[in-house]
């Protein structure tokens, strides 16, 4: 294979990684808390064998999670949360304390707030929320104040870390803060009874996948000319031999 093959091969490379990350944020449009992922490409500089010859080569090297809010809505159920602005929940995961925006929580059969894995929702200070089986009509305040009947419970960690594009993603909406130590968001807003929706836009991530599989359908065919045109030098040479 040519340069040029070698060249075009490494964007098809990089397009089917894209392409698979748009399908799926589109088959997550519907999942609470996601966040919409994109790559990153990179252009690799490789040297020729010829005096100061070079090729340029594009790979994806990353991806990166989207941190825009998604839309809030409505569900009434009181283990329900969003946060409005930045921060996150931080839940207990087997591999260690995970962040993320989805706030679909529960109650499981010891009292603990939990996610629909049945991840365990985390205080401030880093430990379950035990709601008691006696308590009365939970509410939970804006600052993440969990009370029953009056009487102050726990408080629902938020957390914020210093550069969201550090952590990495885990299980489609749990993300891996990493070297970053997570801290306390100051006057975090917690709403009670919504859930945030994802931020995927679907008209955008139809319109990128068009586009990508349009872009990967001309690297196609060009291959495809590529190989013919060797082919005919080939036969040709031989030809003449």
């Amino acid at each position: 294979m040519e340069t040029a093959g070698y060249v075009t091969l490494s964007r098809q490379t990089g397009l089917w990684k894209e392409m698979q990350v748009v399908a799926n944020n589109v088959a997550n449009i519907s999942t609470t808390g996601f966040r919409r992922e994109g790559v990153v490409f990179t252009e690799m500089i490789q040297a020729l064998p010829n005096e100061g010859g070079g090729v340029a080569m594009a790979a994806a090297r990353a991806r990166f999670s989207d941190p825009t809010q998604g839309s809030v809505r409505q569900t009434g159920n009181p283990m329900d949360l969003a946060i409005q602005g930045r921060g996150y929940f931080m839940v207990e995961t087997p591999e260690g304390n995970r962040l993320t925006r989805a706030g679909a929580f529960a109650l499981n059969t010891e009292g603990e707030m939990v996610n629909p894995d049945g991840l365990r929702l985390l205080d401030a200070g880093g430990a379950p929320i035990f709601i008691p089986p006696d308590a009365a009509a939970v509410t939970i305040a804006q600052d993440g104040t969990v009370s029953a009947g009056g009487n102050p419970l726990a408080q629902v960690g938020i957390y914020n870390v210093a550069d969201d594009t550090g952590l990495t993603r885990q299980y489609g909406t749990l993300f891996d803060p990493g070297d970053q130590e997570p801290l306390a968001a100051v006057d975090p807003v917690v709403l009670q009874g919504f859930i945030e929706g994802s931020n995927v836009n679907p008209v955008t991530e139809m319109a990128r996948m068009i586009e990508v599989q349009r872009t990967y359908e001309m690297g196609m065919k060009f291959l495809e000319n590529e190989d013919n045109r060797i082919r005919n030098v080939t036969r040709t040479l031989g030809q003449r031999a």
